[in-house]
């Protein structure tokens, strides 16, 4: 099977320590992680360690349809990067700063 990478790059003019929590702390992860505002994310818990176990419920508002995303991680360097496995594929995500 072919291999493709994708990038996605977003810029955020917040302080790189206030992402990181934002994006990996579960109590935040429920409030941004749905795609649209009909659906949301009821539950989620991260095991924020190599081996460690990232979980998010996503579920439609009216109940029509829902799922859970499982990722273990593969490499962690707190505030700075880490990488996942989910479903036979791979990613990377890292926090990079920029000046002002």
């Amino acid at each position: 099977m072919a291999s493709n990478k994708i990038t996605v790059k977003a810029t955020v003019l917040v302080n790189s320590k206030n992402v990181w929590e934002y994006y990996t702390h579960p109590e935040h992860i429920t409030q941004w992680n749905f795609a649209d505002s009909s659906w949301h994310c009821p539950a989620a818990s991260n095991d924020m360690r190599v081996g460690g176990k990232y979980f998010a419920r996503m579920e439609a508002k009216d109940s029509s349809f829902g799922f859970d995303f499982e990722a273990i991680y593969t490499d962690v360097t707190k505030g700075e990067k880490f990488a996942y496995t989910f479903g036979g594929r791979e990613a990377t995500v890292e926090f990079n700063s920029i000046a002002n």
